[in-house]
């Protein structure tokens, strides 16, 4: 049977964009990262900590601040630095995007939240009370995607890493999102240059080791 030369053609082209879409699937967002909050106040540190998603104050503008609006009075003199922000934002199922809680240091209180990776330089928070008085904003990247933590992300009972036997190719890993050493205990943290919030004075390094992310007490 003789094919008519546009079918055979268009037939040609179709298997081409089928093949291209199969073997080149598009990038997962990747939400991972520091991301600067809208007023500029803060970079909060964004990784995936035993298998979800958390995020820290990673650089204040005014450093020195405290969780003085904590209802827990034991949290009110704990610093804003190293404080998780997102806590233990989970994955929804056929989206890129993570849901969770929000922790609001103006108020002390934890909101529903959803983070949503938009392109690769911004991210969007939406934070709710009890599903209603829903707001929103959205931060700006000011550092790359951070590497799944080896410390803060357990390997899986019966796996050669929980046996002992790290691949090579995962032996490496020693931290994730630390720009700098981290400063000595009571050494004071440095103003970072204008625009650029991971300058060399990184106080905070892997989010997932720190003692309210690796043991969570919320």
């Amino acid at each position: 049977m003789l094919h008519c030369p546009r079918t055979f053609a268009r037939t040609i082209a179709f298997s081409g964009l089928f093949l291209a879409t199969v073997l080149s699937p598009a990038l997962a967002a990747d939400p991972t990262g520091d991301w600067k909050v809208a007023d500029g106040v803060a970079t909060i540190r964004v990784a995936q900590c035993n298998g979800n998603m958390w995020g820290a104050v990673s650089w204040e503008k005014t450093p020195g601040g405290k969780d003085k609006n904590n209802p827990d009075p034991a949290k009110q003199t704990r610093p804003t630095l190293g404080m998780p922000i997102l806590i233990d934002m989970k994955k929804k199922a056929g989206t890129d995007a993570w849901e969770g809680q929000v922790y609001n240091a103006k108020d002390g209180q934890l909101y529903s939240s959803t983070i949503k990776p938009v392109g690769t330089d911004q991210l969007e928070i939406q934070g709710c009370v009890l599903g209603f008085l829903c707001g929103g904003e959205t931060w700006t990247r000011v550092g790359p995607p951070i590497p799944v933590s080896v410390a803060g992300n357990p390997p899986a009972a019966g796996s050669p890493a929980a046996k002992g036997a790290l691949p090579k190719s995962a032996a490496p890993q020693k931290t994730t999102g630390a720009v700098a050493p981290a400063t000595k205990p009571g050494q004071k943290q440095a103003a970072n240059p204008p625009g650029n919030a991971n300058a060399s004075a990184d106080t905070v390094g892997d989010i997932c080791l720190l003692p309210d992310i690796a043991r969570p007490t919320h």
